[in-house]
């Protein structure tokens, strides 16, 4: 099971807004800053869940081809909240909010962070 997930950014002050208010929609906070200028966020106290940091080789942080991130939700609202969120924060629409086959299973929005990272909030089971 994956116990943390870290996206890149080469705008660390701006990714650090971004995922600062879509993480908030889910209740996640810092958790704490890493000494490279990245965050990390969780929702439960004492673990981290997931980060944005520059990368460590120093080399540009790119999106990975095929790469995806998913975030849990709690509620369908939450779901079209991040989403929003995310891109009102500037974060491009790679899937409007809905059921992804039948009703009452995965209910699910995809977006892209600032620096072109994808990612899905979800929610399984019926509203």
């Amino acid at each position: 099971m994956i116990g943390y997930a870290t996206v890149g950014s080469n705008d660390i002050a701006k990714a650090l807004a971004f995922y600062d208010a879509v993480l908030g929609e889910l209740g996640a906070k810092k958790a704490f800053d890493s000494p490279k200028g990245g965050r990390l966020y969780s929702r439960t106290k004492g673990k981290f869940e997931f980060s944005v940091t520059p990368p460590y080789d120093g080399n540009a942080a790119t999106a990975g081809n095929g790469t995806m991130i998913a975030l849990a939700a709690d509620t369908q609202d939450q779901v079209r909240n991040v989403h929003a969120k995310a891109k009102e924060l500037g974060g491009t629409c790679e899937g409007e909010p809905g059921w992804r086959g039948p009703e009452g299973g995965f209910y699910g929005a995809y977006f892209r962070d600032l620096d072109g990272n994808k990612l899905c909030v979800y929610r399984m089971g019926p509203a």
